[in-house]
């Protein structure tokens, strides 16, 4: 399931993705400014990531989860339901 999910992840973003590299952490990481994509091959977790013309960078993974970040500040909503959130002053989950 993993091979088919990875797969499926190149077929879809092939032309998107300008360069890739192995990060230190084994993680393969393509990328071209504006789109992004992943696979984790300890943990099994693929993720893409777009930014929009506002600078808003939308990731979404594998399993579920999806996330909203600008500036270090975001939402997250997580596969199980739990939303978590980080602002200028404070953060927490709900």
């Amino acid at each position: 399931m993993k091979t088919l999910i990875l797969l499926a992840c190149v077929m879809l973003s092939a032309n998107a993705f300008a360069e890739c590299a192995r990060n230190a952490r084994g993680e393969t990481v393509c990328g071209n400014g504006q789109t992004a994509g992943g696979y984790n091959r300890s943990t099994g977790t693929a993720w893409t990531s777009q930014t929009n013309q506002n600078g808003v960078h939308t990731t979404q993974t594998n399993r579920g989860g999806e996330a909203q970040t600008m500036n270090g500040k975001g939402v997250v909503h997580g596969a199980d339901g739990k939303t978590c959130y980080r602002t200028a002053n404070s953060h927490g989950c709900n």
